[in-house]
């Protein structure tokens, strides 16, 4: 199944929990001189216009990036994270997005080096165009066995994004199986994985399969941004499960949780979760 296309929903509410915290993930990666792989094993088109029919189509962004934009009273890691989204436009209008590879690429050190997944064969193209780099390799190729191929990394430290878009309900315990191989692999990497939350029971079991992987510390972080809808449909949120987090990432998501509960939030059933395991 290969019907979906990040650009339907880029920028949204979900974006903004992922890439603020990916960028969370990277400054904290960069705290040692030495340097790291980061691999995106669905690393979609690596940038999308706005103002496309597809991103039209839903307009997701409104109640994404677009709340966030005008704001003069961002918390530091969500101001850096406009910031940088900002650095795509020569005035005030929000018309881009970038894809998780973009910001890799942006917060990445000329030692960094970059694995792109993508399957999708109009995205892939895409892909190679928006993210070209001599610190990036792209391939076209399904992202769980790309992973397979590239671990352990060479430098032995590796920011590893897994991000499927759960289209096909296989994804949840590819996902866990993928973990549980790479953690065989290279138990010391930090992986952020993306997942929506529905009401549908692979959802919302994955967090807790995710929390018995072999690893001392772990963290989990949900945007809930309206409550359940009564017909058990749609994505009302979404999370980020980290394996081997940094220690200093509960702190920061506790700053800026409420916040985006605050100005994200469309009804009163707007919440987040919160918790972790340490080592």
């Amino acid at each position: 199944m290969l019907s979906y296309r990040h650009a339907f929903h880029a920028g949204n509410h979900a974006d903004v929990l992922k890439h603020t915290i990916q960028l969370a993930l990277l400054d904290y990666l960069k705290q040692k001189d030495k340097p790291f792989w980061i691999v995106d094993t669905h690393a979609g088109a690596g940038g999308y216009v706005l103002n496309s029919d597809f991103a039209l189509k839903t307009a997701e962004w409104w109640d994404g990036i677009a709340r966030l934009w005008s704001r003069d009273d961002l918390p530091p890691l969500l101001a850096n994270y406009v910031d940088l989204v900002k650095n795509l436009h020569g005035d005030d209008e929000l018309r881009y997005y970038p894809g998780s590879p973009w910001f890799s690429l942006q917060a990445a050190r000329d030692s960094e080096h970059l694995r792109l997944f993508e399957l999708h064969p109009t995205d892939f193209p895409l892909l190679a165009q928006n993210i070209c780099d001599p610190r990036v390799r792209s391939e076209q190729k399904d992202g769980f066995a790309g992973l397979k191929a590239v671990l352990p990394p060479p430098p032995r430290r590796a920011l590893v994004l897994i991000d499927p878009p759960y289209e096909d309900k296989k994804d949840y315990q590819r996902v866990v199986n993928s973990l549980q191989d790479a953690l065989k692999r290279f138990a010391n990497g930090v992986y952020a994985v993306w997942y929506p939350c529905l009401q549908r029971f692979d959802a919302r079991d994955l967090p807790e399969q995710l929390k018995q992987l072999p690893v001392k510390s772990w963290l989990r972080a949900e945007l809930h941004v309206q409550s359940p809808a009564s017909d058990g449909f749609g994505m009302h949120g979404s999370g980020m499960f980290i394996l081997n987090p940094p220690w200093t990432l509960a702190q920061q998501l506790a700053d800026i949780l409420p916040y985006l509960v605050q100005h994200l939030g469309q009804d009163s059933g707007a919440r987040f979760v919160l918790e972790q395991q340490s080592a």
